[in-house]
């Protein structure tokens, strides 16, 4: 007896001979039953079985809505019916809240139906958070898949994801979960992955499950040819030190061999050398024993006595299990049941649960930084396919995340682009729980508001682009502070209204300051240049409307100018560098031609002063004394001055 005559089954769950008997209602309270592709804000209760199903509309915010062919609905039940595709993203993901620490049954369902009209059957995987969890492969239109997972999550939520793998076009059919009693299917490592479930010496096509079960497994039915059935009518009961609860009408049917004096035996193969297992056989006696007859086994697995001897008690269940996961070193596993010596009857079992170990080994990311970047998300309604788990697994991160990855600990996003992402509003402040961050792009958007300070905390920064949004007010002083020693690349360029340097603290009582570069180069040009200090966001001078400009002229031996020198030294060829060789004109005026530059990271404007400006000297210096001056930059000394009035 191999794999195969148990794996049948698990498709024919689908099959149009497949009804759900039912009986009468249990409480559903805490079960999660989410039909896929069911429209948005519907639901009803599968009359096959009494479960309330809803749509995935609020789980998922992609994919798209379809209907199995018409041919295949047959008796199916009606969850079966629609299902969500995802033709588009190579990750798409369910999001549903759960209670953190709960035992669950995780059931997803996949049932092809030819949707699509083209018969193409498609192969996929299907994640649990940031780990694998199993490969779809649908073989047949008419057949479908039940993959069960016995999980604890650690988090208030899990993520369902269908990855594309380029061999067909995902889908799903139907998410169920399931609470358990945290004393059932205990392990030592690892997740359970349903391998086999089935109701032994059942003498229908019947699967059972809710209602019949409480915790709506499935129990697909199963005879060997080399067995015999039993049954009762009678209800079997399980005794509340036995928590796994299996359904009477399961239990009221046995197997046992056909030659009274054989074992009866079962056996499967791993899926591969590493595989581990926990068994669960669930037994009770269905016969009314006469005084002369009995019932006495041994278990033996691949040879070695593993339990027994053990006498089945009438109409009450008894669950046998592996503490410790199974290994083999033989390649397969074999259970025997032999009677014992003073046994007048062959051995009995009722029903069998097999459960294959799985690690779900990667860590998800830090939820600090998962709380942080979905508030973003958020924020700003981010059009990208921001689905699963940001860093994990990483083949699959985040689009425009670059996060942390080292074995040990969760990862860490440290890298944020969302440049030319039509974000608008202010810089949310939650980009500052994102306390691993070493690079920040916002550049090219719509953001407005001032520069948060908050955005000073994060200490491992080392770049921030900020260019070409709609920023006003002045860059904190500590990112000023760290721009000009050299820890942070600063870019704020194309903000009008952003003043980018720590001067503007200083003047709190000036607004539209615009600092201009004036310079000339003797025998050539004659080069004006004032420094263009970007705008402070301060509060307009009550009795002067007009913007102020600053204004320096280049003539030697200028009168009642009382400077304060800087000492900072500038060259032509330093404004060539500023200047990106005269690269890009900002407008010409009445002294001149006015080019676009960058020093210091503050914007400037440099003005190359035309000796056949229309404008005299005189008129120059009057409209230059006529304002307050930020900087200066005089010619004859090539040095950066500022002036004191």
């Amino acid at each position: 007896m191999v794999m195969g005559r148990f794996k049948r089954f698990i498709s024919e769950f689908f099959g149009g001979l497949a009804l759900i008997l039912l009986v009468h209602a249990q409480d559903q309270s805490d079960f999660i039953s989410i039909d896929c592709g069911l429209p948005e804000n519907s639901s009803y209760t599968e009359w096959k079985t009494g479960v309330d199903y809803i749509s995935d509309a609020g789980f998922i915010d992609s994919g798209i809505n379809r209907q199995i062919s018409t041919e295949f609905k047959g008796d199916l039940q009606q969850q079966v019916w629609s299902l969500r595709s995802f033709p588009e993203g190579i990750r798409n993901c369910y999001s549903i809240r759960i209670t953190q620490g709960t035992k669950y049954l995780i059931r997803a369902t996949f049932f092809y139906g030819n949707y699509d009209g083209e018969s193409k059957l498609p192969e996929f995987d299907v994640h649990l958070g940031a780990n694998m969890w199993n490969t779809i492969k649908i073989t047949n239109v008419s057949n479908g898949f039940v993959k069960e997972l016995i999980h604890v999550p650690l988090l208030n939520y899990i993520q369902l994801c269908l990855v594309n793998t380029q061999r067909g076009t995902p889908f799903i059919t139907a998410i169920e979960l399931r609470p358990l009693p945290n004393s059932t299917y205990e392990t030592t490592d690892g997740s359970l992955e349903r391998f086999w479930r089935v109701d032994v010496g059942s003498k229908s096509n019947s699967q059972y499950r809710y209602k019949y079960d409480v915790y709506d497994r499935i129990w697909w039915p199963y005879n060997y040819e080399k067995w015999t059935g039993l049954s009762t009518s009678l209800t079997i009961e399980s005794p509340s030190s036995n928590p796994y609860r299996p359904p009477s009408v399961v239990m009221s049917t046995a197997a046992t061999p056909i030659n009274d004096s054989a074992p009866l035996y079962f056996q499967w193969y791993p899926e591969d050398a590493t595989s581990k297992y926990y068994i669960y056989m669930h037994f009770a006696e269905v016969v009314k024993l006469k005084a002369n007859q009995s019932r006495s086994f041994n278990v033996i697995l691949n040879g070695e006595h593993w339990y027994g001897p053990y006498v089945p008690d009438y109409l009450w269940t008894f669950t046998l299990y592996s503490k410790d996961a199974l290994t083999s070193t033989g390649g397969q596993y074999v259970f025997s049941l032999v009677k014992t010596e003073n046994s007048t009857l062959p051995p009995i079992i009722n029903a069998i649960e097999i459960y294959s170990v799985k690690n779900l080994l990667q860590s998800e990311t830090d939820q600090e930084d998962v709380g942080a970047i979905t508030k973003i998300k958020s924020t700003y309604g981010v059009k990208r396919n921001w689905q699963g788990d940001p860093c994990a697994p990483q083949a699959y991160s985040w689009e425009g995340l670059n996060c942390r990855y080292d074995g040990y600990n969760a990862p860490r996003v440290i890298s944020l682009d969302l440049s030319s992402s039509e974000l608008t509003g202010a810089i949310s402040a939650d980009i500052s729980t994102l306390v691993m961050l070493q690079y920040l792009d916002l550049s090219n958007n719509s953001l407005t508001g001032s520069v948060p300070d908050v955005l000073s905390k994060l200490q491992y920064l080392e770049v921030l682009n900020l260019e070409r949004n709609q920023l006003n007010g002045s860059i904190p002083a500590e990112l000023i502070k760290r721009s000009k020693s050299g820890s942070l690349l600063l870019s704020v360029g194309e903000n009008s209204n952003l003043c980018a340097s720590d001067s503007c603290e200083r003047k709190k009582s000036k607004n539209n300051i615009v600092v201009l570069i004036l310079a000339s180069v003797v025998g050539l040009l004659i080069l004006s240049l004032t420094i263009a200090a970007i705008f402070c966001g301060l509060t307009r001078r009550k009795k002067q409307d007009k913007t102020r400009v600053a204004l320096v002229d280049t003539e030697p031996n200028v009168q009642n100018r009382p400077l304060e020198s800087m000492q900072r030294q500038v060259t032509y060829s330093d404004l060539e560098r500023i200047t990106n060789n005269f690269e890009r004109i900002l407008g010409k005026g009445g002294f001149g031609t006015v080019y676009y530059g960058c020093m210091d990271g503050i914007r400037v404007a440099v003005k190359v002063f035309s000796p056949s400006s229309v404008q005299g000297y005189q008129q120059f210096q009057a409209e230059a004394s006529h304002y307050n001056i930020e900087f200066l930059i005089s010619d004859t000394h090539l040095s950066i001055q500022r002036l004191l009035y």
